[in-house]
């Protein structure tokens, strides 16, 4: 028979160890995608990297011998347009202010241009598949490669200077928004919204719902595209080939 010292001991214990027990992180948010516009977009363009920087948007696209670069309003035909020279197949794009950076898949480099002529400057290699590319506040950029690591580089040299695992592979187009990265998985209508701090999901967005509303039937046409809107809560979405671009909002799941 346990005397109530006891008895008062192994519950002051139990109730310490709760206490005690680190806080699991909550799951990711469950998000989808609420449509405020749509804009056109050429249904020739291999989308596989857009970003506003102000009220231009840039697109890199792919596909050897018709990848290129353009910069123009959202919707309308762009002012400025490179074309990469055949073989070259293009890949993500950041603008940072008077420059940028454009990939390439699998050509071992990343070429950096005026981001006003879009003139090639000079081409920096590196290793594996260059595949998404944004940059965070501070200039710091980050790269996906189709695995479930981020690669964080400089914005000067384009050495690496750090990664993290998300625990999710085919990571593809990205758009970094504070100390968050949006991507989206390759061959999915799934965007993930990722800590870049330290690669946990902290939400999940189906944005499914649009590639069907396109009615493109080739499987090769998926999403791969999304640019925060500046000044907004809002993001522009669009896909390889296809007609049109939409606007949306990230807004809660319905249960």
């Amino acid at each position: 028979m346990r005397t109530p010292i006891v008895t008062a001991l192994l519950l002051a214990s139990v109730l310490g160890g709760c206490a005690g027990a680190p806080a699991q992180p909550a799951g990711p948010d469950r998000l989808t995608v609420e449509v405020v516009a749509t804009l056109p977009h050429d249904p020739a363009a291999f989308t596989e990297g857009l970003e506003f920087a102000g009220d231009t948007l840039y697109e890199s696209t792919g596909l050897a011998g018709k990848s290129t670069l353009t910069a123009g309003p959202a919707g309308g035909p762009p002012r400025t347009t490179a074309t990469l020279p055949s073989p070259l197949f293009g890949e993500g794009v950041t603008v940072l202010g008077p420059t940028l950076w454009q990939l390439t898949w699998q050509d071992g480099f990343a070429i950096e241009r005026d981001s006003a002529t879009l003139a090639e400057l000079r081409r920096v290699p590196f290793e594996g598949e260059g595949w998404g590319l944004c940059h965070q506040d501070g200039g710091r950029l980050v790269m996906s490669n189709g695995s479930s690591k981020l690669t964080f580089r400089d914005p000067r040299t384009f050495a690496v200077t750090g990664s993290v695992d998300v625990g999710r592979d085919q990571l593809n187009e990205l758009e970094c928004v504070g100390g968050d990265v949006y991507a989206n998985v390759w061959h999915t209508g799934t965007v993930l919204r990722i800590d870049a701090a330290t690669g946990r999901v902290t939400g999940t967005v189906d944005a499914g719902q649009l590639r069907a509303r396109v009615n493109v039937t080739d499987p090769e046409a998926v999403l791969n595209g999304i640019a925060a809107v500046p000044g907004t809560g809002d993001f522009l979405l669009t896909g390889k080939q296809w007609p049109v671009t939409f606007r949306v909002r990230f807004v809660p799941a319905r249960p």
